[in-house]
C-alpha cells in the first residue's frame, strides 16, 4: 500500500526550516542553504545538477526514491506573487527538475500544467490539501507520495493527520528566525513517534512514523 511520506526535510537545531526574509534571491531564506549542508556533498545531489562522484549517504540517496508524484507548496515552485516570476517562469530548477514525475503545486494563483523534461509535469492545485493529495495518490499508484515542503505544506498535511513517516535532517544551525516547522504541534498527540535516529557530522537523521 502506498504511503504520504516527508523524506529528507532539513531542520536548524532552533526548530526552522527555512531561514527569515525568503525572495527572489534568497529562496530558503537567510541562512537557510546551510541547513542542507549535510545534503551537497552526496551523490544523490551532485547527480542532481549534472555532476559527478559525491559521498554515498543512505538518506540522501533515499530522499527521492519510490515516489510516483510529489506536492510542493507554492514557494517551492517560484517566488512569491500572482506573476509567478514572470509568464517565462518554470520553476527554481531548470528545464529537468529533480522531480520525474507528476508534481502538484499547491496554489492560489491558476496556472496551465506544464511539461517539463525527465517526466515532470507541474499541476497547479488552486482548490486545497485534500485535493491536491488525491490527485497525487492517482498518479502515484502503487508508489509513494512525497510531501516535498516547504514548511507551510508540511505543516499543513501534518496537522490533517495525512503523513505516514517523516524523515528530519536536523543540522547543527541555529537561523534564530523563520518557519518554525513543528511550532504549536503536538507530535505524540498526533500518533508520531520516534523510530530511527542516526547521527553523523552534518546532521542527526531522524525519522518519525505514525
Amino acid at each position: 500500500m502506498s504511503k504520504v511520506r516527508v523524506r529528507g526535510f532539513a531542520v536548524s537545531s532552533d526548530g526552522f526550516g527555512a531561514g527569515p526574509d525568503q525572495s527572489l534571491e534568497h529562496p530558503l531564506g537567510k541562512g537557510g542553504p546551510e541547513l542542507h549542508n549535510w545534503f551537497y556533498p552526496t551523490r544523490a545531489f551532485r547527480s542532481m545538477i549534472g555532476q559527478d562522484g559525491g559521498t554515498d549517504d543512505r538518506f540522501a540517496s533515499a530522499a527521492m526514491e519510490g515516489f510516483g508524484a510529489f506536492i510542493l507548496g507554492r514557494n517551492m515552485f517560484g517566488p512569491a506573487g500572482d506573476d509567478w516570476g514572470g509568464p517565462d517562469w518554470k520553476g527554481w530548477w531548470g528545464d529537468n527538475p529533480p522531480y520525474h514525475a507528476p508534481t502538484f503545486i499547491l496554489t492560489h494563483h491558476a496556472r496551465a500544467p506544464i511539461e517539463m523534461e525527465g517526466g515532470t509535469t507541474f499541476h497547479f492545485v488552486t482548490d486545497g490539501i485534500e485535493s491536491a493529495l488525491a490527485q497525487a495518490k492517482a498518479a502515484a499508484g502503487d508508489l509513494d507520495v512525497k510531501i516535498g515542503g516547504g514548511v507551510s505544506t508540511v505543516r499543513q498535511y501534518l496537522l490533517a493527520g495525512a503523513i505516514d513517516e517523516m524523515h528530519l535532517a536536523m543540522s547543527p544551525v541555529f537561523l534564530g528566525r523563520g518557519e518554525a516547522l513543528f511550532a504549536g504541534i503536538d507530535l505524540p498527540g498526533l500518533g508520531y513517534r520516534v523510530t530511527e535516529v542516526v547521527p553523523t557530522e552534518l546532521a542527526t537523521h531522524v525519522v518519525l512514523t505514525r
